[in-house]
């Protein structure tokens, strides 16, 4: 099997909302606006993410389509592949597979399953999902899943993606996947440390660097402080649990799992002010190594005008680049 490689200097943004068809609406509205990419997250009120995407595709034309990320809990990997198989015929080359285990606590009160041995589960995952989609076959019997199945055609058009958060999970991600996709990290960390790691682990077994997808919250606004509140509003809980703790003490601040979001903490992930701010911003991350940055459009709870704000820039930003 080929390397996946993903396009590069895209800018995509997570959809969320109260309802399938919500988000399903906002996807299609994402493409006439001008949005190049879209991803889904796990949980919450908008439905199984693949059964959305994949109502989203019939509806879109050329929008790129991604989980970011599907817990791997949800579905056995060859389920995951045949439902994966059928969203990218009805769209080739636009969907975009992110795969993680998700928080230890929600996955054993939500799954009644015992959450151990994340990345040996995520790789043997990625590598039965991978196979099958991309040379049509597996056999595959790991000490987490065995998988032997064979589907009608081969999608290998479709990159098979995992969460990185520490040394580690990047490590995994360069040996296996197609992408490596971080989640409030630091922007600094992320494009240090972590991307050195995916590029000596993937080179020490002579595979093609994976993409690094880098997730940052933006806020298009002439107020500063907007978008800080619009973090902790929106992204509030995670410098709380145990893995974004530990990746944030790595990442050089200590003691958030306490503390919660500092000033200084939101400034490593968060883009924020003008136009012409954000853009210089982008351009930074791009030359630092990054693929492609995937966006949660923060704002103050009580001002909604800088969302319509940041998604014209998101789509005036990939225009000017594309041109």
């Amino acid at each position: 099997m080929r390397d996946r490689k993903l396009s590069t200097n895209i800018v995509g943004v997570a959809i969320s909302g109260p309802s399938s068809k919500y988000v399903v609406d906002s996807i299609v509205e994402a493409e006439q606006e001008g949005i190049p990419a879209v991803w889904l997250t796990s949980g919450g009120g908008s439905g199984d993410s693949l059964s959305v995407l994949a109502a989203a595709a019939a509806r879109t034309d050329k929008i790129l389509l991604g989980t970011s990320i599907m817990r791997i809990w949800s579905r056995h990997p060859v389920t995951t592949a045949e439902q994966v198989s059928t969203i990218s015929s009805i769209a080739p080359g636009r969907f975009r597979l992110g795969v993680g285990s998700g928080i230890n606590s929600t996955v054993e009160r939500t799954f009644g399953v015992k959450f151990h041995s994340p990345l040996t589960h995520i790789s043997e995952y990625i590598h039965i999902v991978r196979t099958l989609l991309h040379s049509g076959s597996v056999s595959f019997k790991g000490s987490c899943y065995t998988a032997c199945s064979e589907l009608p055609g081969i999608s290998d058009d479709v990159p098979v993606m995992s969460s990185t958060l520490g040394p580690k999970s990047y490590e995994m991600a360069g040996k296996v996947a197609d992408g490596a996709i971080s989640w409030v990290t630091p922007h600094s960390y992320a494009t240090g440390e972590a991307l050195t790691i995916l590029q000596e682990s993937s080179h020490a077994v002579q595979r093609t660097t994976p993409s690094l997808i880098l997730h940052a919250a933006l806020c298009i606004t002439d107020d500063i402080c907007e978008g800080k509140r619009g973090v902790r509003s929106r992204l509030g809980y995670f410098p709380t649990i145990p893995f974004y703790s530990d990746m944030f003490a790595r990442a050089g601040f200590s003691n958030s799992a306490k503390s919660g979001w500092t000033d200084e903490m939101i400034d490593s992930i968060l883009i924020c002010g003008t136009e012409h701010q954000a853009s210089q911003e982008l351009d930074f991350l791009f030359a630092s190594g990054v693929s492609e940055i995937l966006v949660t459009v923060v704002f103050d709870p009580g001002k909604h005008a800088s969302i319509a704000r940041s998604m014209r820039f998101v789509s005036d930003y990939c225009k000017e680049v594309d041109s």
